[in-house]
């Protein structure tokens, strides 16, 4: 690992995400969203794999890297509009990462295992697409499953949980569980399980 590289590379993602309009409150303190997902998806990541590799670590950073600039309703509120929104996501994601990368020097095999982990390939036999999808996983769980739960019916919620849970390893299905939950979100999960 090379730890000046990675920095300058987290430095540039955490840079584009510090100029998210959008805002969220962190302990008082109003962040930038997009800066503040990517702080959490990382610490969710290196929570599951503490020995994470450095191209997992910037996979996880730029995940969602300017995201903003892309909103679910500039496509069709259907299920192929939700479908062509993340996969042209993933692609801009991907793209924007292995440019910085580009500029930190990283090889273009180190660029294309990054923008593989993005674009999320091979998941459930990839054990770093997979620890990433666990981590965007807990991250929804525990910081957005509250509030998404008040907007959505029941029943959607159920099928949302239900997709999750089947992406998710063993250990992230383990994690999910240990997290500290409302009551009527436990339940929901619980019947999402039965």
């Amino acid at each position: 690992m090379n730890p000046e590289r990675l920095q300058r590379v987290i430095d540039c993602i955490d840079a584009l995400n510090s100029s998210d309009p959008n805002r969220e409150e962190v302990e008082g303190v109003e962040l930038p969203r997009e800066l503040v997902y990517s702080q959490r998806l990382t610490a969710w990541v290196l929570k599951l794999n503490p020995e994470a590799s450095e191209l997992l670590r910037i996979a996880a950073r730029g995940q969602h890297v300017e995201r903003w600039k892309s909103p679910r309703d500039r496509y069709p509120m259907d299920r192929a509009g939700y479908l062509k929104w993340r996969e042209e996501l993933k692609r801009f994601h991907a793209r924007t990462v292995t440019e910085i990368m580009k500029d930190a020097d990283y090889t273009e095999e180190e660029q294309a295992r990054v923008g593989s982990i993005i674009m999320k390939r091979n998941l459930m036999t990839d054990p770093g697409v997979q620890t990433l999808e666990d981590a965007l996983c807990l991250v929804f769980l525990e910081t957005q499953f509250p509030d998404f739960r008040k907007k959505e019916s029941d029943e959607k919620m159920i099928d949302i949980l239900r997709k999750s849970w089947k992406k998710m390893s063993e250990q992230g299905r383990q994690v999910a569980l240990q997290l500290p939950l409302g009551p009527e979100e436990l339940d929901q999960i619980r019947r999402a399980l039965a």
